[in-house]
């Protein structure tokens, strides 16, 4: 029986991906604050959002060489596992890092925040502000990009963040603290699995990497002001 299995504690989730994501959120977070207040808030606008574009930089490629768990290949799911899943027929290994429903919800995430900061830096408000790198493309794509910023990849985002809140209340009902995981790092399953390296070495290439990743936010932040 599942009770008289013993539980296991293993790090699942190692410290840069929790950074990240807690990084993610305060920039999310900063980014809605002052989009909607607007006015002279849109310098800081502007700055959380290259600040959220070398945090996804950072999660891409940290998805290709971090912790077991955090890369993508550990929650890439052919369409027959998700149905499984919806099914009730689940693999005791969805319990470690994502499962199939989390993977998918995972993804859409990142890819809609990339579509939503790839707009910024191509939108045009106008009257004060424009993204640096609206010089680089026709006065056709800087209006379609602004209209998708600010009408349209706002309310998918919010959507997404609202199913994302609703997912861990629920799973917090089941008695699963996904909230406490990515604090901690650990999970305490009742199957074997692989813990994800997260050492010294680790960590230190993460920070590495991370400010290669900021350089480059950095660098695309200056493009507008190159132009002049």
């Amino acid at each position: 029986m599942y009770s008289n299995k013993t539980l296991t504690k293993i790090r699942v989730w190692d410290l840069p991906t929790r950074l990240f994501h807690w990084a993610l959120v305060a920039g999310i977070t900063g980014l809605a604050i002052s989009g909607t207040v607007g006015g002279n808030a849109m310098v800081w606008h502007f700055r959380f959002g290259h600040g959220v574009l070398a945090l996804l930089l950072f999660r891409i490629l940290w998805g290709l060489v971090g912790g077991r768990w955090s890369r993508f290949g550990a929650f890439i799911y052919a369409p027959q596992s998700l149905i499984h899943y919806l099914k009730g027929k689940g693999k005791p290994e969805h319990s470690v890092g994502h499962n199939p429903i989390g993977a998918l919800s995972v993804f859409a995430m990142l890819g809609f925040l990339v579509l939503q900061v790839a707009s910024g830096l191509l939108s045009d408000d106008e009257i004060a502000f424009s993204g640096p790198l609206t010089r680089f493309v026709a006065n056709s794509t800087v209006s379609l990009a602004t209209d998708y910023h600010a009408n349209i990849g706002k309310w998918i985002l919010l959507g997404l963040v609202l199913l994302h809140i609703g997912a861990i209340v629920v799973y917090l009902l089941r008695k699963h603290n996904l909230v406490g995981a990515m604090l901690h790092g650990d999970k305490e399953l009742v199957v074997k699995a692989p813990a994800s390296r997260d050492d010294t070495v680790s960590r230190t290439a993460a920070l590495l990497l991370f400010m290669l990743c900021a350089g480059v936010a950095y660098w695309v932040s200056t493009l507008e002001a190159a132009a002049f």
